[in-house]
């Protein structure tokens, strides 16, 4: 029977997942790139290079911070404002990678497309984050009522 624990730690197990293919993508990246692209002339490639070096940074940080959020719900932790953070936090993690993105759509057209799903996906959890800050609002308001 599947239960909200085991989908709690699913959701680990696919955070934990992404960030070993990032590790690994990172390692490979030149090898796989040159593979890949082979049409991309080697200034490009540099540039690609750096969008997907520089782009980890905010994806591993969504990750970090994903975990952390998982794991809060999982304590019980649902309705506190650490998670309201959390989310605002990950929301500009979205937003800087479509950043980098839509920078380097000036040397390869494709990251286009990823930075707008990138930054649809940020506004996606702005709003999440807003719901969970009334339903924090919410909560602390019913804990001091008595």
């Amino acid at each position: 029977m599947w239960t909200e624990k085991r989908s709690l730690v699913l959701s680990k197990c696919c955070v934990v997942a992404f960030m070993i293919m990032l590790a690994v993508a990172a390692v490979l990246a030149p090898r796989a790139f040159r593979a890949w692209v082979v049409y991309m002339p080697e200034q490009r490639m540099v540039y690609f290079r750096a969008t997907v070096y520089i782009g980890l940074v905010p994806a591993v940080s969504l990750l970090l911070l994903l975990y952390g959020l998982l794991h809060r719900i999982g304590v019980g932790e649902v309705f506190v404002s650490k998670n309201t953070d959390c989310l605002r936090y990950i929301s500009w993690c979205c937003f800087a990678g479509a950043a980098v993105s839509m920078a380097s759509a000036f040397y390869w057209f494709p990251w286009c497309a990823i930075g707008v799903a990138a930054a649809f996906m940020g506004l996606i959890v702005r709003v999440i984050k807003n719901v969970v800050a009334k339903a924090v609002s919410l909560q602390e308001e019913a804990d001091y009522t008595i």
